[in-house]
């Protein structure tokens, strides 16, 4: 599985348009590309090391024939926007529901995904019962080997004096609402953009998870075609796709495959807190990957700290 190294700069936009990338058009109002890192002490070689003990602790990963894809039409970087069907089937054939989703991060990610307004500019209230979900969550979160070691990373590297500390401070970049429909509500956080998605201005915005991807095409998300799978010949992988889902177009979306809720969530607040704003350069199994965040810059949470506004892999 060869990597399309001419479907980088196509990539860049796979927020959906609303992302962003080098040397492309700036981001839409509320996204920040020139953010200066938070975590100034951490290099490029530790970036590496660190991604690839994510990698190695991820033990909640799908394995061999737990998730079996239907790849069928790759489309050129021409057609990618097109919209058009080139897919006869469904994009995932086969998931091992019972191994993977009864497995505590899974299921607890899960239950969150309907707790959110699909459409941006409605506004979002998150009842008793959405918030224990939220904690029930992290706590099975924080209890795995990956999101143990990226803890005791940023606590050694001085980000955060306590464990709590950490937690409380990514629940809130990850889980903290602001409006993405210019004040009018609070219609979004950082996990539902990334984990959950959204349709703004009529099209599909985030959407960055495959659980949430498969979730929805079996309830009716139409899959078109692909436009980049990665070189891993195990799980994780990254693909970029194409989809409608509600009859809204994603021209080009790229995702991990296979991973844990855990995994995805510990790396992109690894590259959140150390790379903001830009491509976090990652290996994974010993080949090299890209991350792109962007932090959210209309509003605020605590001593001035930004929300997530968005997290994704680029093509290697």
């Amino acid at each position: 599985m060869a990597a399309a190294l001419g479907l980088l700069w196509l990539l860049a936009f796979a927020d959906g348009g609303d992302g962003g990338g080098p040397g492309l058009a700036p981001p839409l109002p509320g996204y920040r590309r020139d953010a200066a890192p938070i975590a100034d002490g951490v290099s490029e070689r530790e970036l590496s090391e660190l991604s690839e003990q994510l990698y190695g602790a991820d033990e909640n990963r799908a394995g061999g024939g737990d998730v079996v894809l239907h790849l069928q039409h790759r489309v050129t970087p021409g057609e990618a926007g097109a919209g058009v069907d080139y897919a006869a089937g469904r994009l995932f054939s086969h998931v091992a529901e019972e191994r993977l989703f009864s497995r505590p991060t899974f299921s607890r990610f899960l239950a969150l995904l309907d707790n959110y307004e699909g459409v941006t500019g409605r506004e979002e209230t998150v009842t008793a019962e959405e918030e224990e979900e939220e904690e029930a969550f992290l706590d099975a979160v924080f209890q795995t080997r990956v999101m143990a070691t990226l803890t005791s990373f940023f606590l050694t590297k001085g980000l955060y004096p306590s464990e709590e500390a950490f937690r409380a401070d990514l629940k809130e970049m990850w889980f903290g609402l602001y409006s993405r429909s210019g004040g009018k509500a609070l219609d979004s956080s950082g996990f539902e953009h990334v984990f959950h998605g959204e349709i703004k201005r009529g099209k599909v915005s985030g959407c960055h998870s495959w659980v949430q991807l498969y979730a929805l095409e079996r309830s009716g998300l139409n899959y078109l075609s692909y436009s980049y799978d990665g070189p891993w010949v195990t799980y994780p992988d990254v693909l970029a796709l194409q989809y409608r889902w509600s009859g809204y177009l994603k021209s080009i979306g790229s995702t991990f495959m296979g991973s844990s809720p855990e995994f995805d969530l510990a790396l992109y607040t690894l590259c959140y807190k150390t790379r903001p704003d830009r491509q976090c350069h990652v290996s994974l199994g010993g080949k090299a990957a890209a991350i792109q965040t962007y932090s959210w810059a209309n509003s605020f949470y605590g001593d001035n700290q930004r929300f997530v506004a968005s997290s994704y892999p680029l093509s290697p």
